[in-house]
């Protein structure tokens, strides 16, 4: 009906992650967020995970905006793979924009590209909705939470935030607007869960940088900092705590080069010519004046921090006496790749300082008490949980209602559920649509599936073993092999008496079949060869039998 607002989350209600929701009423349809998914372990060879967009654009017609609140990979990274199958502005802060525009440009679609800088407190009017952008504090600059007046309604978005107590630069999550926005009363609220579970208040940036300058005024050795490549806040404190500790800087690593650059050149990032060193400089400073900000906080193999683990960079090596520097959080499903790499650190003889051992990293999502802020705050009529895994959403709905909410108004949504705020009053859960995970491995988007992903496993837990067979089509007589190729399966020279033995299965075999079915033939040394191979080393390798007739 006219006047009914729906939101139909697509992705990061039950994951952290591939952040998208669409809001829609009438023939108007918005998009908040547009974000990626990086891949669990058993997910070989994908790239990254995207939400699916049937739904989207099986009525793009009604889609007339995307709407960023911020920079991060889980809010911006699947629009390129949304893109080249609509044509609409995309609104979001300089800098916001400025990450979407250099990614993009890598996938040849930035000419087409219509991007809408907004800057904090704009208003934005999208036929029957209007969107107003509040200032929040984030571990990304300039990142917004959003006001959104619907037919319906007024709605609160508030985005990834927290509520810093003493924020440096004025990096803030502006509450007096959210409560001017607020005054005339809130439909519904939206709210960041990641961090329901932890109790409190995050540290402060204030707190963070008064660690970090301890240690930069401490330190004797080389001091190698690894960070999150768009966290631009932190980076600004470590120049100007080089700066005031008389030391230089480095920087290796393509992503954090490219964000420095984006952010310096929008006025974000203050660098005094004095404390930036060129990497090839780096080696020659003196021990105590080096600084070294690198990539690789999530133990990524080929991140500049692994190559230095590694001994493989280019330019520089770890010396005992290094101070290395983890100002970053440890994503769950990276922290074994991690503390291999610390341990690679210490053997090369560096000292490794993480969040756990000291406080050199403040999470930029709010923990239990700003959320209760933000609840306080807004004064929300309904509330859904978002940006979390499902333990988060149930736990987030627990702590609206001990603010306020009534249980029947604390509502968890999944991915795929519609719901229907309507005009005169009340709400209406809509029929589910379709909403998966996409997997995109290189070019292919959607081409790997449950059967393709099972078969990964099956090679990547005991390989595979490939047969190759020639026989004369007249007399079946053998003209080449058989021959055995382990792939990921043995040691070819060290268990060369176990691919004898099963060279010797396949002549069994062969002369046990009848002549002239090749396709029966290779479906019985399949089978022959991992009943052998179970039995001798309990493995069960993926066979593929090539028998050729000429």
């Amino acid at each position: 009906m006219p006047g009914d607002v729906t939101l139909s989350p697509l992705g990061g209600l039950g994951e952290i992650g591939m952040n998208c929701m669409l809001i829609s009423s009438g023939d108007h349809a918005v998009m908040v967020d547009c974000g990626l998914m990086f891949p669990e372990d058993y997910l070989f060879g994908v790239d990254v995970v995207i939400p699916r967009f049937d739904h989207v654009l099986a009525h793009k017609e009604r889609l007339r905006a995307i709407i960023l609140t911020h920079g991060h990979e889980d809010h911006i990274g699947a629009l390129p793979w949304l893109l080249p199958y609509v044509d609409v502005p995309i609104y979001g802060s300089p800098f916001t924009l400025a990450l979407v525009a250099k990614k993009l440009e890598e996938h040849n679609l930035l000419k087409s590209a219509d991007l809408r800088p907004v800057q904090k407190n704009d208003r934005v009017e999208i036929g029957p909705l209007a969107f107003n952008f509040f200032q929040v504090s984030h571990s990304i600059v300039h990142s917004y939470g959003l006001g959104i007046e619907t037919p319906a309604g007024r709605i609160v978005h508030t985005g990834d935030f927290k509520i810093d107590r003493y924020p440096l630069d004025g990096h803030q999550t502006d509450l007096d607007a959210f409560q001017a926005f607020s005054d005339p009363g809130v439909l519904c609220m939206l709210s960041d869960s990641t961090n329901v579970e932890r109790d409190g208040f995050a540290l402060t940036e204030m707190e963070i940088k008064r660690s970090l300058g301890e240690i930069f005024r401490t330190a004797t050795g080389r001091i190698i900092v690894t960070l999150f490549s768009s966290h631009i806040q932190r980076m600004q404190e470590i120049f100007d705590l080089a700066h005031d500790t008389g030391k230089r800087v480095a920087v290796s690593g393509r992503s954090l080069a490219t964000n420095i650059e984006l952010a310096r050149d929008l006025g974000y990032l203050r660098m005094p010519p004095s404390v930036f060193a060129a990497l090839e400089e780096f080696p020659g400073l003196p021990p105590e004046k080096a600084v070294l900000l690198v990539t690789g906080s999530q133990g990524e193999p080929l991140s500049a921090l692994s190559r230095l683990a590694d001994g493989d960079h280019r330019q520089i090596r770890v010396q005992p006496g290094d101070l290395v520097l983890m100002s970053s959080r440890f994503i769950p499903g990276n922290i074994r790749a991690i503390h291999k790499l610390i341990d690679k650190l210490y053997r090369q003889g560096a000292e490794v300082i993480y969040e756990s051992v000291q406080g050199i990293h403040a999470s930029g999502h709010a923990h239990c008490e700003e959320l209760a802020i933000m609840l306080n705050t807004v004064r929300p009529k309904f509330f859904i949980p978002v940006h979390g895994e499902y333990r988060h959403l149930v736990k987030h709905r627990r702590l609206a209602l001990e603010h306020g909410v009534t249980p029947e108004r604390g509502i968890i949504l999944e991915d795929g559920q519609p719901i229907t705020f309507l005009a005169q009053g009340g709400i209406r859960l809509e029929e589910p649509i379709l909403v998966e995970q996409v997997y995109v491995d290189g070019k292919g988007v959607g081409d790997v599936g449950q059967t393709v992903l099972k078969e990964r496993q099956l090679l990547a837990g005991d390989g595979m073993v490939v047969v190759l067979l020639v026989l004369d089509e007249k007399t079946g007589e053998i003209i080449l092999g058989p021959n055995l190729i382990s792939k990921g399966f043995v040691f070819e020279q060290q268990f060369s008496h176990v691919l004898e033995d099963a060279k010797c299965i396949i002549l069994d075999t062969l002369d046990a079949a009848a002549p002239g079915n090749p396709d029966k033939l290779k479906e019985r040394i399949r089978s022959s060869l991992r009943k052998f191979f179970r039995k001798v080393l309990d493995r069960d390798p993926v066979v593929v039998s090539l028998v050729i007739s000429l």
